[in-house]
C-alpha cells in the first residue's frame, strides 16, 4: 500500500453522497412549499378583486391574510436555504442531529394561517360571496 492511500483521511459516513442528495430534495420540497404559500397569499388577495364593480368594496382583512401567507412563504424560502447549508455542513462533519424546532415552527405557522383562512371565510357576508363575477 502506498503512503498516499494510508495518509488519505477516511470519511466517517459512507453514505455521504446519499445524505447530501436527500438534503437537497428536502430543500427543494421546502422551496415548493414556500412558493405555494406565496401563491395562495396572492390568490386570497385577488379573490376580492373578482367581485363586480357595483358591489360594495369594504376594505376588509383579506389583504392582511394574503400578506401573512406571502410573508410565511418568503420566510420559508429564507429559513429552508439557511437550514440546507447548516445540514450540509453537519453532513460533512458527520455531526448531523435532526432538529425538532423546524417541524414545530412550520406546523404552528400553517395551523395559524389555516385558522386565519377559516376565520376569513366564515366572516365574509354570504351575499358578497354570491356576487362573484369572472370577466
Amino acid at each position: 500500500m502506498s503512503a498516499e492511500l494510508r495518509d488519505k483521511p477516511k470519511r466517517l459516513n459512507p453514505n455521504r453522497i446519499r445524505d447530501h442528495l436527500a438534503n437537497e430534495r428536502t430543500y427543494l420540497a421546502w422551496m415548493r412549499s414556500g412558493i405555494a404559500l406565496m401563491g395562495f397569499g396572492v390568490l386570497i388577495v385577488r379573490l376580492r378583486i373578482l367581485r363586480p364593480p357595483m358591489a360594495p368594496q369594504p376594505p376588509g382583512a383579506g389583504w392582511k391574510l394574503g400578506l401573512a401567507f406571502s410573508i410565511a412563504g418568503i420566510l420559508s424560502v429564507f429559513l429552508s436555504t439557511q437550514h440546507y447549508f447548516a445540514v450540509r455542513n453537519d453532513i460533512e462533519e458527520d455531526t448531523y442531529e435532526p432538529p425538532d424546532r423546524w417541524v414545530i415552527l412550520s406546523s404552528l405557522t400553517i395551523v395559524l394561517l389555516g385558522l386565519g383562512v377559516i376565520y376569513y371565510v366564515f366572516t365574509v357576508p354570504l351575499e358578497l360571496l354570491n356576487a362573484v363575477v369572472i370577466e
